[in-house]
């Protein structure tokens, strides 16, 4: 597993994090949210073509998984395994208030950040984009969906105006490419104008779709 090697282990208000600081008086924040049984350190992989003006954290997600690594959802919330808004609603306000008291912590402007995330995480920058519009400039939802129970959300468009970047895998196992591509559906509903990256690969992001990650946030 690749961890930037100018990355830190914080600990911050019962939070584990990793963290990549940024000398830039432009700093802007983004979050790695990790998938279902990763951590703190899984989401380094994408970021080597990031920008050095980017200030990077990485949270360990609140639950133990059910078999290793932790969850952005309580373990056995669902009888199908799948997380929905309902059970992924908590750590996502959890990480808002993450963002703000750390920011202010270290006096980075976080009025509006960048997110990223995979899988699970992926369904999480959703969540916290559906919640929290106002807060987030850009979305990167890497291999995953938007979870069940944001239909009425979906309505009132929170999402107009945003430019979200969806990567997928054709072979995807985990979270087949048709659920993603019925996820975009439901981003453009919600007012989303989305930049998709296809390819075919597993549960994981290609080449071609990292590079074009990498153009999407250092826009």
């Amino acid at each position: 597993m690749l961890v930037a090697n100018n990355s830190e282990m914080v600990t911050f208000n019962d939070w584990t994090l990793r963290v990549r600081e940024s000398q830039s008086e432009r700093a802007r924040l983004l979050v790695l949210i990790h998938g279902w049984t990763g951590d703190e350190n899984s989401m380094w992989v994408f970021t080597r073509g990031l920008s050095p003006n980017y200030w990077m954290i990485a949270p360990r997600a609140p639950h133990l998984a059910e078999s290793s690594g932790f969850s952005w959802r309580p373990p056995h919330s669902r009888a199908d395994g799948r997380p929905s808004f309902e059970t992924l609603l908590p750590a996502a306000e959890a990480l808002i208030r993450l963002i703000d008291e750390y920011s202010a912590s270290v006096r980075v402007d976080a009025r509006q950040v960048d997110l990223m995330g995979f899988s699970q995480g992926a369904a999480m920058v959703n969540v916290v984009g559906m919640l929290h519009p106002q807060r987030i400039r850009k979305m990167g939802v890497l291999a995953g969906f938007v979870p069940s129970g944001l239909d009425e959300m979906v309505l009132k468009r929170p999402l107009a105006g945003k430019n979200i970047f969806v990567a997928h895998g054709t072979q995807d196992q985990m979270v087949p490419v048709d659920r993603a591509r019925a996820s975009i559906e439901l981003l453009e509903q919600a007012g989303a104008q989305v930049t998709y990256c296809e390819d075919e690969v597993g549960h994981k992001l290609s080449a071609n779709c990292l590079r074009a990650l990498e153009n999407y946030l250092n826009d």
